[in-house]
């Protein structure tokens, strides 16, 4: 595995001078055309810090990759493998990480033009895979993510530089407002809000399950929100969200009858390659923050 020396800490967060709100010193597209977003598409990313892309899977290629996941979860290899999360209350699983190491149906979507293309497009560069997860939300006992800056940890705990990356949620069910869909707030994406803790040893083991460290405080959210307001992505299966890993976002628990599911992939600019942690002992697992930073190439 291989760790960068530390550089310049542009973003401090988790330290006792790391407080209050900071604009953000760095572009949110670095590129512009050449790729399968059109203009009002990235101009929209721009100004909010996401874009969805409706239908942009088919109802045959979401039910084929859906049984391949569902089998993947019920899977008992997977259920002892460290890449799994388990939910704490309901002990089911919450997420698997290294998808596409996992799964050759999530590899193929890793490649797929629609998805590959718009990270480069957005980042302006070749990318490599920094995180790849499936999170499955069931009905009746889904457990939503508070509040959080995704940058902010990847930041802090896996040395990423600066927030030149971009997460792909791709709905494997229907998303409603009432079954735990992702809140984001639009503009969010160019305030960066410095952590309060210090990151314990292993964070990880903890933080995916629930996180504590790395959220701001409710007088910082109920701010953002004041200035920003909050969309929620509610929509089909096969619908796709593009956002950038510095907005604000969070989703609730998940108390009906309705599944929410979504495969996660970030990508990673290659000139945007992990250092040092910048605030945290150590780093955290390849199969959670990918130190292989080979580009993603097409199929």
């Amino acid at each position: 595995m291989t760790v960068v020396a530390r550089t310049v800490d542009n973003y401090p967060t988790r330290s006792a001078g790391a407080t209050g709100f900071r604009s953000r010193r760095d572009k949110t597209v670095w590129g512009s055309s050449g790729g399968p977003l059109d203009q009002s598409a990235i101009s929209a990313y721009d100004a909010n810090g996401y874009v969805i892309e409706r239908a942009l899977f088919s109802p045959s290629e979401i039910a084929g990759l859906t049984d391949a996941l569902t089998d993947l979860s019920r899977d008992q290899r997977m259920l002892d493998d460290d890449r799994t999360v388990i939910e704490q209350a309901s002990m089911q699983v919450r997420s698997i990480f290294e998808a596409h190491k996992i799964s050759a149906d999530v590899d193929a979507v890793v490649r797929d033009p629609r998805i590959l293309g718009a990270a480069q497009q957005i980042l302006g560069s070749d990318v490599y895979v920094h995180q790849c997860r499936i999170n499955y939300m069931p009905g009746f006992r889904g457990t939503g993510f508070y509040w959080h800056s995704d940058f902010e940890t990847w930041h802090a705990e896996d040395g990423m530089p600066v927030p030149r990356a971009v997460s792909v949620s791709i709905a494997l069910c229907d998303n409603y407002p009432f079954n735990g869909g992702l809140m984001l707030m639009p503009g969010s994406h160019r305030t960066f809000v410095p952590c309060r803790g210090e990151t314990p040893r292993d964070n990880y083991r903890t933080s995916l399950r629930e996180q504590r460290i790395g959220v701001p405080t409710e007088p910082e959210i109920t701010e953002l929100a004041r200035r920003h307001g909050i969309s929620q992505f509610t929509g089909k299966a096969g619908d796709t969200l593009l956002f950038d890993s510095n907005v604000m976002h969070g989703s609730g628990n998940n108390i009906t009858p309705f599944p929410r599911s979504n495969l996660f992939i970030v990508f990673n600019s290659v000139h945007n390659a992990l250092q040092e942690p910048f605030a945290a002992p150590a780093a955290r697992p390849n199969y959670i923050a990918s130190r292989d930073f080979t580009p993603v190439r097409r199929q």
